[in-house]
Order: C-alpha cells, then structure tokens, then sequence
C-alpha cells in the first residue's frame, strides 16, 4: 500500500487525504492545531454563567456549481447536512424586501420573473445588469485579459450604473470571492456569475451547513474511509531531501517518512518548512473576512439569511431561532483596526436599520472573529502565479486554495486544489484516478 504525508488540516488538505484513502493509499495528515477544517472551522465560546457554546470561526456556505466541495461531503458521508435555500433576500436600509430565485422558463431566463421585481435597482439598473450577464456569456470564452484587469474594470467598460455596480455586482461577489471589485480579477468574477448564476437553473442555491463546520470532518467522519491517520497538533518543522526528492518531514524532533508527500500548507508558511521551492510568493496577499456573533433576549427575524444592501454588514444568517444572528463582513480590512467594542456597536447600528425589532432588543453576549488571512487576493495579475500541484522535487505536491485549482479562493477551490495534488500523487504512483469532477458547464 502506497504511503503519503499531508502538511495542513485545512479543505485542501483533508480533500485529498480523504480521495486517497479511497483509492487504497495509507494517508497521515498532520496538522497544527488540535482541530481540523483550517479557516473554516468551529470552536467552544465559554460563557459567561461557565456554559459553552459551538460557534463557526465564520459563516461558510456553498452553491449547488460547487461539485467537488459537495462530493468531498459525500466521502466523509455529511452531505445531508447540508441545507440548501432556493431564494435570496435582499434587504434595504428601511427593511423593504427583495427575493430573488429561479422560475419556470429555461436558463439563461430561469430569473427573469423575480429579477423584475427586485425594488432595489430600477429599470435602468436592471437593463444594465442584464446587457453585462449576456456580455458575460459571450465574454468568458473570447477574452484573453480577463485574469489582467480588475471586475471593477470590467463592468465600467460595460457601462454599468453606480447603483446596480453598488448593490448587485458589488454585493454578490465581494461575498463569494472576498475582496473589493477594484482588487478582483474579473477572471474570478466571471466564474461566479457564469457557474453560479447562468449555466444551470440550480446552480446558485446556496447551501448552508446544518451542524458546526467541525462536525463535517469529525473522527467518526474519517473511521468510514478507515486508510487516514490524524496527527493533531503536530506541526511539520522542516522537511529533508535528499536527490531531489523529500526522505522525511521533521515535527517535533521526530522524523516521519512516506512514499509521497502533500503540502496543503497556507502561502505565508510555505517557504519556512519548504524554502527550496524557491515560489514567487512575495506577490500574493490575504483578504480578511469579519464574522460578528450577536446574541439577542428575543427573537428578531425569522428569515433564515439575508443580504443588507448599502452597509458595512453584508449579511446576516439566522443561526437558533431569530435570537442567535452572525453577520458577515466580507473583505473587512476596514474593520481590522476598529476595537471589539466598536465592531460589535456598528453590526447592532447597522442590523437595526434591516431588522426593526433589533432596535427593541437587548444583546446579551456578542463575539467578534476577525479572520485577517481568510483567503489569498486574487488580484489581477495573480493567476498566472498561482502553482501547479507538482514541484520540482519529485514525490511532493502542492494543494491550497491558493495553487492553480481552477476555482477563486472558495472551499469549492480548496477542495478543487486537494483532488488535483491527490491526482498527481496517483499518476506518481502509477495509478489512473480521476477525482476532480468537472465543472456544471
């Protein structure tokens, strides 16, 4: 039985720990910390009364175009934990309502019907979004600038209005790819729109986990695929080589050898434990992402989520009974020097223009996560940095949402990046597997 070594506990890591221990491979995953799913994880808040509460590090959610994240799901056997909503509410300071879902007519007018009745963009909005959507169509396939030029670029050159750019484009996407449209690929806000938006008319329901993130990579998880070892809070060191290949990774002092080794390691840690690499990592930034935990002594809504238009807040998610809501700032780096204090004091101003009943509450406990190295930037220019799974040391490969997945910085493409060095590993080997599964469209 083949061996490998993964470095990282995070998606990526236990994505393609997960698709070779399915494929017959004995698989030992070291990880860090003393828990698994890297930045999207979940923890215990003690309380104040001595109680703890599980609480997610930040919301993560997926689309239905997110294949290879739901078939990893599918391998630890959690995907019916997954809870998907075929609408989007879109609220305006004020608390007007907007929905927007698929109807009955074929793609690309499976939205036509709710699109039309969205209050907050007026008709030239509307027309302008939809004249961009089909550009997008045409675009995606005859552009050769796309991974250049910023999405703000992009949708200026297709003359779109400061309200529709302000409140749909901007409020979509900063969400799904976590930074400001200024510093966006347009490449990545291209994907999202085509694979979550316009190739199917499921692709944009959007799947919320039912459980703590954590429960999703649970020990029992893993006691189903049987060929995974767990080394929690074993940090890897520093590697060996030896005739450009790596004889055995280092942690804590003790050497630990395999026939192949995986580093799903974040970018900035990469070039301490593997600086023979020698990667043009000094190009590549984080994007922070803000997760505010408010607890309330009543309920205030009873939707399950909701977007918030024209507000440093983005989104809102219903997490127990309307009582317990966690907003979400995406691309928060205007948040990262303000105090807890102050952070929790903006979200409670903000949500009560949304939520009126907000104003009439009384916040019992709040917890503010400020994840500053969320995700890789993908800024224009970035894409042509970003590496392959294979290195020039002959049994190691790279996985990360921040190698060449295909995909933005998104679980999708954490996943995406595991499943293709899992895919190197087994051609090393000798093997024909195919894990990656293809995109919708």
């Amino acid at each position: 039985m083949p061996t490998v070594s993964v470095i990282g506990g995070g998606l990526a890591g236990l994505a393609s720990a997960a698709a070779l221990a399915e494929a017959g491979f004995q698989v030992d995953l070291f990880e860090s910390r003393a828990f698994l799913g890297g930045r999207a994880t979940s923890y215990a808040l003690p309380g104040d009364s001595g109680e703890t509460e599980v609480i997610d590090n930040c919301q993560h959610v997926l689309l239905r175009c997110c294949v290879n994240l739901i078939d990893f799901y599918r391998r630890l056997g959690v995907a019916d934990r997954i809870k998907f909503y075929k609408q989007f509410y879109f609220i305006e300071p004020g608390g007007r309502t907007s929905l927007l879902g698929a109807g009955r007519l074929p793609v690309p007018l499976h939205f036509t019907g709710s699109f039309r009745q969205l209050q907050f963009l007026d008709l030239r909005d509307k027309i302008a979004v939809a004249r961009a959507l089909l550009a997008i169509r045409r675009e995606r396939v005859r552009r050769s600038d796309l991974d250049r030029i910023s999405m703000l670029e992009w949708l200026r050159e297709k003359r779109q209005t400061d309200t529709a750019i302000r409140r749909f484009w901007s409020q979509v996407l900063v969400s799904a790819i976590n930074e400001d449209l200024d510093r966006m690929a347009a490449i990545h806000g291209f994907q999202v729109f085509w694979l979550g938006f316009l190739a199917r008319s499921t692709s944009y329901e959007m799947g919320v986990p039912s459980v703590p993130l954590a429960d999703l990579y649970s020990p029992d998880a893993w006691k189903r695929l049987g060929n995974v070892r767990l080394h929690l809070r074993l940090p890897v060191e520093r590697v060996i080589i030896e005739n450009d290949s790596i004889r055995a990774i280092v942690s804590q002092g003790e050497q630990h050898t395999a026939d192949y080794y995986i580093s799903a390691l974040p970018f900035e840690r990469l070039s301490s434990v593997l600086p023979q690499l020698d990667l043009p990592l000094e190009s590549f930034e984080h994007s922070p992402i803000t997760g505010i935990h408010l607890w309330f002594d009543r309920s205030v809504t009873q939707l399950p989520h909701a977007t918030l238009l024209d507000r440093t807040v983005q989104w809102m998610f219903n997490k127990s009974g309307g009582r317990y809501l966690q907003v979400v700032v995406s691309a928060s780096r205007s948040l990262l020097d303000m105090s807890r204090n102050d952070v929790i004091a903006l979200a409670v101003r903000e949500l009560g223009e949304f939520l009126p009943r907000v104003r009439d509450a009384k916040l019992e406990k709040a917890h503010v996560v400020k994840e500053v190295r969320a995700t890789f930037s993908g800024r224009p220019g970035v894409e042509a940095l970003r590496p392959a799974s294979a290195t020039k040391l002959k049994n190691l490969f790279l996985a990360g949402d921040w190698t060449r997945s295909g995909w933005p910085a998104t679980m999708e493409g954490a996943v995406r990046s595991g499943y293709l060095a899992a895919e190197a590993v087994a051609r090393a080997a000798g093997l024909n597997k195919q894990f990656l599964l293809p995109d919708i469209a």
